[in-house]
Order: C-alpha cells, then sequence, then structure tokens
C-alpha cells in the first residue's frame, strides 16, 4: 500500500483520524496537503521530521470562499490531487453546549452549522476537485461519514441527519463519477477516542456507558480509522466505490439486547 509520486488533501487534519491519515500516507511516500481551520502546522511538521513532504493550510470550510483557496493552495504547491478526504468537523464551545436535543428542540445555529461544516463543505470540495481528478484520469475520494448516519442517536438529530446525507453523497458521486476512473467510498466510524469524542466525556457515566455498549470493549484509536481510510484511497481498493465501511468495534452488529453472558 503505497502512496509513491500521490497527493492527498485531507481536512480537519489538525488532529484525530485528519492526522493520523495525513502521516500515514506520507509514510508510505505521499505528498500530503493537511487544512484545519486552526492551521495544521503540527502535522505538517511531524511530517517533514520524518521526511515527508507537507502543506499545512488554514482553512474556514464553513465558507465557500474558504473551501476554494483550500482546493487552489494544494494545487498551486502540487499541481494535482490524487486522493481527497473529507474529514473536517468542529464546533465551538456555545454550539457544542446547545447541541444535545431533541428534535423539537434543535437550534437553528446548531442546524445551520452542522450542515454547512459536514455537508455542504463536503460538496463543495468534491466539485472543486472533481475535474481536476477528471483531467489526471481518475482519483480517489473518502469521506468522514459515521454510524450516526446509519443509525439513531438521542438527542444530536442534525449531526444524524448531517452524516446520513454524507453517506448518501458518497453513493452518488461514485456511481456518476465510476466511468472516470474515479472512486468514491466512506468510512463510518463509531466511538473514536478523538479531541471532538472527548468533549462529550465530561457527561456523567459516558465513558462506561459508551464502553460497555461495545463488543470490542474500547473505543477505537484514529490510527484505526486511518487504516481503512488508506486501504480505500489506495490501489488495493480498486474496485471498491460506492461503500459505506463500518469500523465501529463490533456496535452496530448487535440487537441492542443486553449481553447474557460475557467473558
Amino acid at each position: 500500500m503505497r502512496f509513491d509520486g500521490k497527493v492527498l488533501l485531507v481536512t480537519g487534519a489538525g488532529s484525530g483520524i485528519g492526522r493520523a491519515v495525513a502521516t500515514g500516507f506520507a509514510a508510505r511516500g505521499g505528498s500530503v496537503a493537511v487544512a484545519d481551520i486552526t492551521g495544521a502546522d503540527g502535522t505538517a511538521a511531524e511530517i517533514t521530521a520524518a521526511s515527508g513532504t507537507a502543506l499545512a493550510i488554514t482553512a474556514d470550510l464553513a465558507q465557500r470562499a474558504g473551501v476554494e483557496a483550500m482546493i487552489d493552495q494544494a494545487m498551486d504547491r502540487f499541481g494535482r490531487i490524487d486522493v481527497l478526504h473529507n474529514n473536517a468537523f468542529g464546533m465551538s464551545p456555545d454550539l457544542q453546549k446547545a447541541r444535545l436535543a431533541r428534535v423539537a428542540e434543535i437550534d437553528d445555529a446548531v442546524w445551520a452549522h452542522t450542515l454547512q461544516l459536514g455537508l455542504t463543505a463536503v460538496m463543495q470540495a468534491t466539485r472543486r476537485v472533481l475535474p481536476v481528478m477528471q483531467r489526471q484520469g481518475g482519483g480517489a475520494i473518502v469521506n468522514t461519514a459515521s454510524i450516526s448516519g446509519m443509525y439513531a442517536d438521542f438527542g444530536i438529530g442534525s449531526y444524524n441527519a448531517m452524516k446520513a446525507a454524507v453517506i448518501n453523497l458518497t453513493r452518488v458521486t461514485a456511481v456518476e463519477y465510476a466511468g472516470d476512473n474515479i472512486r468514491c467510498n466512506c468510512i463510518c466510524p463509531g466511538a473514536i477516542d478523538t479531541p471532538m469524542l472527548q468533549k462529550s466525556f465530561a457527561i456523567p457515566g459516558f465513558v462506561d456507558a459508551t464502553v460497555a455498549a461495545i463488543p470490542a470493549g474500547r473505543m477505537g484509536r484514529p490510527e484505526e480509522m486511518a487504516n481503512v481510510v488508506l486501504f480505500l484511497a489506495s490501489d488495493l481498493a480498486s474496485y471498491v466505490t460506492g461503500a459505506a465501511f463500518v469500523a465501529d468495534g463490533g456496535l452496530t452488529a448487535k440487537t441492542g439486547i443486553p449481553t447474557r453472558f460475557r467473558n
């Protein structure tokens, strides 16, 4: 699984899954454009310290201009984009506080931000990169969706709706551009130990209840999600497109009925 001569653009690369994907891609010979709203200088520095090639981009994906500027900077530096990983999502502390709500109480600002950053920005980046990949003769797009786009969670309806849309945007992109040798897949992580999830740790009992529900008995690591992304981005997945890969430690493999026997 090598990426020599190829270029990856990954959003939300300052930490978590995005950072793990960027460092893993670079370690396998590829060049990386790492984008984040607060910058991804730390990720770029880690890559260059390991003799890799990286460009750090500060990008506000809540604005169309920010999405387009990000693509332009990556193209100006590398002249091509072989892999796009749409991964970014986050919230300000104020929006995070208002995020937990049943459907009747969903805050308009939370809904708008969730759809803009988690869905519209994915579409805008994909739309801008597709002609680039067509000119190059192909490419791969990997989106970060979630098991929350496949099933419901209590109290985060805006997130559920957004991730469900990402999954189907992935599928329609795959169907429409398969003839151009462009593949599009998404990963559906479960509970992954990332900074975004750690914001929820303050809820009493959240960690213990989450881990207890996972057959694997632990949360996933960003590197484990990166391995799935890198496979989907690689030539090893040359016949894989339109797929939603679940990586959740077995969480969605069960019915939810309480376990009677446990080792």
